[in-house]
């Protein structure tokens, strides 16, 4: 199958232009679809349960009668995960090892410490009481979804966990469930869409409400997330899955076109960019993956994700590769080259950095450890993949001796009143003793 993807040269005059227009992605909703979330949400928000039966049977074509019936028990989740082959079991336990062990490493104690009047400074750390995990369920199944965001929760000693997966036709994928039940979540609700992330915003008389909701969804549950931030927190409004690949042209080109496929198969909008400073090297990739493609259940989907979204980019050297790759902060970036540690020691953006010729992202994605909850959409400028941080929130300690009080009186009086704030003067100098 021919591919026509595009090859950029870093030296041309409009490189930079063209890059621009390649990473450019709007994931803003339009006003159709803005309109009809603020309708679900504010449905939601005020008729509850009644609200959300009325959506999901519209929606995912259910006969849902009482909300009752959206609840999934934790022994049904049980006999779910009785019905998964235990070859598939067996992976998914030690998939969520793997990740929980790995954000074990992220916990983040309490301190303080004490300054020589009595004062004493330091901050508390303290896990969100409940939280709501949103996992897709329409075009595919992912447990490993299940996994990334529940476990960082466990962690962090989040007290309970609200999973939604929307069941289209009430079909329930029992590898999700199985998935809920090896994690630890608490309740499970067959909801999804918008009135799912209202429902867990807003809380219904069956949905408790939660602190923040996390996990992946189409248009309408990104729109709904951002609808709702504010009431409650979310993780990230995430864009279509990319990968950048840079490569020395020393790695076998099957693997580099497979590694590009992973990324492409999620959908027509995801991204699949290979750098590299061997043009040989990625004439040989391309024609690996014209023979290759032919060989993918999804490679309708590849084909029109590479040719929308996909490129080549030829580069002088190995620097200039770093430096194109900080500018376009990929979600995944890999580094399938000599020495990567040295190499990513130059990289300052990007979601994971998955580093040698022997680390697909795909690994990262189920049972590495790291979290596959990661910035796209060049985000990766400013944020960071999730993480028990995302379940934690921190409150400033401040303890004052009556010695510390009179010295820090005497530093904020003067602010204050500078401040034409008369009352905060006050306040402080009242502290201020007498022989001071």
């Amino acid at each position: 199958m021919n591919l026509n993807i595009r090859n950029f040269i870093s030296s041309s005059d409009d490189f930079r232009s063209e890059l621009d227009a390649l990473l450019a992605w709007d994931s803003v909703s339009d006003a159709t679809v803005q309109k009809s979330v603020a309708d679900i949400v504010e449905q939601v928000r005020l008729s509850g349960d009644s609200a959300v039966v009325e959506f999901t049977n519209r929606f995912d074509r259910r006969q849902v009668v009482s909300s009752s019936e959206l609840e999934i028990s934790r022994e049904e989740l049980a006999l779910a995960k009785d019905r998964v082959s235990p070859e598939l079991i067996l992976s998914l336990e030690a998939a969520a090892k793997r990740v929980y062990d790995y954000h074990e490493r992220q916990k983040q104690p309490s301190w303080s410490y004490q300054e020589e009047n009595g004062t004493l400074l330091g901050q508390k750390v303290t896990p969100l009481d409940r939280v709501g995990v949103y996992v897709p369920g329409g075009k595919a199944a992912y447990p490993s979804s299940v996994l990334m965001n529940v476990m960082p929760a466990k962690v962090a000693g989040v007290g309970d966990i609200i999973m939604v997966v929307p069941t289209p036709d009430g079909f329930v994928n029992d590898i999700v469930l199985a998935a809920a039940y090896i994690a630890g979540v608490d309740r499970v609700f067959t909801i999804g869409g918008a009135q799912a992330v209202a429902a867990l915003a807003f809380g219904t008389e069956t949905i408790p409400k939660v602190d923040k909701i996390v996990g992946p969804g189409n248009i309408y549950v990104a729109t709904a997330k951002k609808m709702v931030f504010g009431v409650v927190g979310i993780d990230m409004i995430a864009g279509p899955s990319e990968i950048l690949v840079v490569c020395d042209g020393k790695t076998d080109p099957d693997w580099i076109a497979m590694d590009l496929f992973s990324q492409a198969e999620h959908d027509e909008d995801a991204q699949s960019i290979l750098i590299s400073p061997d043009l040989d090297f990625i004439k040989a990739v391309k024609l690996s993956m014209e023979r290759l493609i032919e060989t993918q259940t999804r490679k309708d989907i590849i084909k029109v994700s590479l040719e929308n979204r996909g490129a080549f980019i030829h580069v002088k050297d190995m620097d200039e590769a770093m430096d194109i790759a900080n500018i376009v902060a990929a979600e995944h970036l890999e580094l399938s080259i000599e020495d990567p540690e040295k190499w990513a020691e130059k990289i300052r953006h990007a979601g994971a950095i998955f580093m040698g010729r022997h680390t697909p992202e795909a690994l990262g994605d189920y049972c590495a450890g790291p979290n596959h909850v990661l910035p796209t959409s060049g985000t990766a400028r400013f944020s960071s993949p999730l993480g028990v941080y995302d379940f934690q929130k921190r409150s400033s300690l401040i303890y004052c001796s009556p010695e510390g009080a009179s010295e820090l009186a005497k530093i904020a009086s003067p602010l204050a009143r500078g401040e034409s704030l008369e009352a905060h003067a006050m306040s402080a100098e009242y502290r201020i003793l007498k022989d001071d």
